[in-house]
């Protein structure tokens, strides 16, 4: 399967063609599943996987924008939908946002890590909109690699820089995002 197909077919879908969105759901479903399983693995939360790609393609279907180049731009796309759901689900549990005894929590370069408990996670959110305040590129690496299970490859054609600048950037976050939660 090419990402020719695959991308048409996306905005047809995003286009409103309800026939385009059954497919589109058959052939990203998997995928998405996949992503938010190993997110959602070994978290303190109610929300099963399931859950989170619904709610996550839900709001990919309801975006207003230019249409998808290709399945590395809608991947990106939906790992910002993904974290937006964890946010709000997260928000809605009452989480605190500062709560006493809270270990520090660091990002791990492998895809399959479980996402941090409610607390943590509120934590990284707002360590995660400082960032983006920041550098915007290195916030768009983060949510790309941790949330969105992108290579480093995907992430540098995504946002058309060098793997090493990818790299840089990945380093850059993580130590932001270590000063910001200590």
């Amino acid at each position: 399967m090419t990402d020719e197909p695959i991308t048409q077919v996306l905005n047809r879908a995003l286009g409103g063609d309800r026939a385009a969105h059954e497919q589109m759901y058959r052939l990203l479903y998997t995928e998405l599943l996949k992503l938010a399983r190993k997110h959602l693995s070994g978290a303190a939360l109610t929300l099963n996987p399931s859950a989170l790609v619904h709610e996550a393609y839900l709001r990919l279907l309801t975006r207003e924008s230019a249409p998808v180049r290709d399945r590395r731009a809608f991947y990106a796309y939906a790992s910002q939908a993904m974290r937006s759901v964890l946010v709000d689900y997260l928000r809605e549990r009452g989480a605190e946002k500062r709560g006493g005894g809270n270990r520090p929590i660091t990002l791990s370069t492998e895809l399959g890590q479980s996402i941090p408990s409610g607390e943590d996670f509120e934590r990284l959110n707002e360590a995660l909109l400082e960032l983006r305040s920041a550098d915007e590129r290195c916030f768009q690496v983060v949510e790309m690699r941790y949330f969105g299970g992108m290579t480093e490859e995907d992430i540098a054609a995504r946002l058309n820089v060098s793997v090493p600048t990818v790299k840089r950037d990945w380093r850059k976050a993580r130590a932001f995002l270590f000063e910001q939660m200590q």
